[in-house]
C-alpha cells in the first residue's frame, strides 16, 4: 500500500480537534486512508441510501447510532447532520469525535462555515502524487506514462487499464454527481463540454466561446465549470494581479486534476497518441502544476498559485506567492533544453525584482542544473521546489 503523506497532518489534527473533515475527487483514497489511520472508528457511508435515510429522517438517532468516535463518509449527501454534529461536539469537548469526509468541496465548506467554524481541521487529499509514487514498485519510467495514467489510486492498486477505467469514471462519478447537483436537460451536450475543456487545458476561459461550439449559453457554462470545480474534476488558476506598469490578463486558465481523465476524455489511448497530440505540452503544464499543488496541500500547506501573462506575451506558467517571496515557474515539456526557455524567466525577473535563486525551470529531462538565471529541475525532482 502506497503511504499517503498528509496521514501524519490527520492524525495530528484529530488529537486537538472534535471534527477532522478529508475533501477530495472520488477516488482519490479519501476512505481508505481515514479507515486506516481511525481502525478503532465506526464507519458509516451515506452513499448507502439506507444509512442516508437514516441519516435525513432521524439525525439525532443517526449520531447516537453511531457512537462518539465514527468516520462518517460522503456527508454531502446530508449536509444538515453538519448542525446535529456541531450540538454533539459543543457539549462533550472532545477530540476527534468526527471524522467527515466529501466528494464535493465548496458545498461541504459552505456548511463548514455555518455550523463547524473554529470546530474542524479542513484537509485536501488529491489523488496519488508522483512523489508518493516513485519510490514504489507502481514508479513509471516517463512523465508520458504518468500523463495517460494519472494518478486515482484504483488504477494502480488494481493494475487496471487507465482509459477504460478513467472512461468508466466519467460516466459513474462525474455525469451522475452532475444530475446531483443541476438539472441537467441534455447529458450528451456535457460530455462534449468535458471535452472542449480538455481540449483547452492551459487556456483562459471564454465562456462564450466554449458555450457557442456546443449552442449553450454564457451562464450555463458558468454553471457547468462551477459544478466541475466543486467536484474536484478542474481548477482554476488566477492570474497574478501586480501589473508592474504593463497591460496583464485577468482572466484564469483552466487545468484538470488529473490528467489521466483529460487523455481519456481527448481519446488518447497511449503514449504514442500523446506525443503525436497538439495538447502534449498543455498536459505535462497540468501535470506540473498539479504535483507542485499536491506537495503543498498534501502537507496541509495552502499555496498562493497563480500564472502571470503581460500584454507583450511574456508569461510564467507557474507564480507562487510566498510571503513578500515570489518564485516563477517556467514549464517545458522538451527533454532537450534550449537558452530560449529562459527569456520569460529573465524577464519576470528584470520587471518584478524575484531572485534567481527563487526561479525555476521545470522541463521533461533529467538533469539538475543552477544556471545564473534559475534553477533547472527535471520532472522528476519537483520536491525541491521550497513549500
Amino acid at each position: 500500500m502506497i503511504t499517503r503523506i498528509l496521514g501524519d497532518k490527520i492524525k495530528e489534527a484529530a488529537q486537538k480537534m472534535p471534527v477532522v473533515a478529508v475533501t477530495g475527487p472520488r477516488q482519490s483514497g479519501k476512505s481508505t486512508l481515514v479507515r486506516q489511520i481511525f481502525p478503532t472508528y465506526t464507519y458509516s457511508n451515506l452513499e448507502d441510501i439506507e444509512q442516508r435515510k437514516f441519516a435525513k429522517e432521524d439525525p439525532k438517532g443517526y449520531l447516537k447510532t453511531i457512537g462518539a468516535r465514527c468516520i462518517i463518509d460522503e456527508v454531502q449527501y446530508v449536509p444538515e447532520l453538519l448542525s446535529y454534529i456541531q450540538v454533539t461536539v459543543d457539549e462533550h469537548q472532545q477530540p476527534g469525535q468526527y471524522i467527515i469526509s466529501s466528494s464535493q468541496n465548496l458545498l461541504l465548506m459552505a456548511q463548514v462555515s455555518q455550523s463547524l467554524a473554529g470546530r474542524v481541521g479542513i484537509f485536501n487529499l488529491l489523488p496519488f502524487s508522483v512523489e508518493e509514487i516513485q519510490h514504489t514498485p507502481y514508479a513509471l519510467p516517463e512523465y508520458e506514462d504518468y500523463l495517460l495514467k494519472g494518478f486515482y489510486p484504483r488504477i494502480y492498486d488494481r493494475d487496471l487499464n487507465p482509459t477504460d477505467w478513467l472512461s468508466d469514471y466519467i460516466q459513474t462519478y462525474v455525469e451522475r454527481d452532475l444530475r446531483q447537483l443541476m438539472n441537467v436537460g441534455d447529458l450528451g451536450a456535457f460530455r462534449q463540454f468535458l471535452e472542449i475543456c480538455a481540449g483547452r487545458i492551459g487556456q483562459l476561459v471564454n465562456f462564450s466561446e466554449m458555450g457557442s461550439l456546443i449552442g449553450v449559453s454564457y451562464q450555463t457554462v458558468k454553471q457547468w465549470l462551477s459544478v466541475l470545480q466543486t467536484s474536484f474534476i478542474i481548477h482554476l488558476l488566477r492570474p497574478y494581479h501586480q501589473n508592474y506598469n504593463k497591460r496583464i490578463v485577468k482572466t484564469p486558465k483552466l487545468y484538470f486534476y488529473d490528467t489521466g481523465l483529460a487523455c481519456a476524455l481527448l481519446n488518447l489511448r497511449s503514449t504514442e497518441d500523446i506525443n503525436r497530440h497538439f495538447a502534449k505540452g498543455a498536459l505535462f503544464e497540468n501535470f506540473v502544476i498539479n504535483e507542485v499543488l499536491k506537495n503543498h496541500l498534501h502537507r496541509n500547506i495552502h499555496p498562493g498559485q497563480y500564472f502571470w501573462h503581460a500584454s507583450n506575451s511574456h508569461e510564467i506558467d507557474l507564480l507562487l506567492h510566498k510571503g513578500g517571496r515570489l518564485l516563477p515557474i517556467e514549464i517545458k515539456s522538451s527533454r532537450t533544453l534550449n537558452p530560449h526557455f529562459f527569456d520569460g524567466l529573465q524577464y519576470f525577473q528584470n520587471l518584478s525584482g524575484a531572485a534567481p535563486e527563487d526561479s525555476y525551470l521545470v522541463y521533461g529531462g533529467e538533469t539538475q542544473q543552477q544556471r545564473s538565471v534559475a534553477t533547472v529541475l527535471g520532472w522528476r525532482n519537483l520536491g525541491d521546489i521550497p513549500l
